[in-house]
């Protein structure tokens, strides 16, 4: 019996190695000290979902950020997580899941917006328990897009609007912006060429609602320090609404 724990216990650690490397491969990392241990997860480049994107091109498997946010949920030694985000957008099913895991999970998170957090990536912002974003930074708010072939029937249009709906109130579940707002910004005709939409940068989204406020990574590491007790300071009010109690 001890033997087959041990070797049980000798299996976990060799694929707890093993999935901590595949992540570090993508960029992930570690960061703390003695008394703190933060889990630092990039999502940068599209974001890849159900079709593997061609070589050479940044991106961010969701199939491999979905275990480790498992992992950091139930190991007692990280106190949180800060999410880095430089995100062209993707596939919306695959950027909507990791939102709704990270929004879900009952340990510290903080996102923070670094050159772009567009299209997709607006919801992954604002999953995290407070969201941050450089002023320099831009987020491109748009409506949902469909690639391939696309099926000219009454199903079609339903299904794009009916994945908006869940993205708007996503957004909005999880920040103070308001779903009038969201949808203005994402059908404005005279920002983007050829398309509609809306580009804004780090103060206007914090203006809008979107994200928090505006802040590089000691702001971020500050978050997190204060809602894991790891700080004498207050903790931070969380303003965001509980998504799972007042969606419908």
């Amino acid at each position: 019996m001890n033997d087959e724990k041990k070797s049980q216990k000798k299996n976990e650690e060799e694929a707890r190695k093993l999935l901590l490397e595949n992540i570090a491969e993508g960029g992930g990392s570690v960061a703390g000290n003695r008394r703190e241990r933060f889990q630092c997860i990039p999502i940068i480049g599209q974001i890849e979902g159900h079709y593997v994107l061609p070589e050479g091109q940044k991106a961010t498997k969701y199939e491999q950020i979905l275990p480790l946010l498992v992992e950091i949920e139930e190991d007692d030694e990280v106190d949180g997580l800060l999410l880095l985000l430089n995100t062209m957008g993707g596939d919306v099913e695959a950027g909507l899941a990791l939102a709704e895991m990270i929004a879900s999970m009952q340990k510290p998170t903080v996102s923070l917006v670094l050159g772009g957090g567009h299209s997709i990536g607006v919801p992954l912002a604002t999953a995290a328990k407070r969201s941050l974003i450089v002023p320099s930074a831009t987020m491109t708010v748009h409506p949902v897009r469909i690639s391939g072939m696309v099926v000219g029937v009454p199903q079609s249009f339903r299904y794009m609007s009916e994945m908006q709906k869940r993205i708007v109130n996503f957004i909005c579940a999880h920040s103070k912006a308001k779903p009038e707002i969201v949808n203005e910004l994402m059908m404005r005709p005279d920002q983007i060429a050829t398309d509609c939409g809306s580009i804004i940068e780090g103060r206007e989204a914090v203006h809008y609602g979107i994200i928090d406020e505006v802040g590089g990574v000691d702001r971020a590491l500050s978050l997190l320090r204060q809602m894991s007790g790891k700080t004498s300071s207050n903790k931070p009010k969380n303003n965001k609404k509980n998504y799972y109690h007042s969606y419908k």
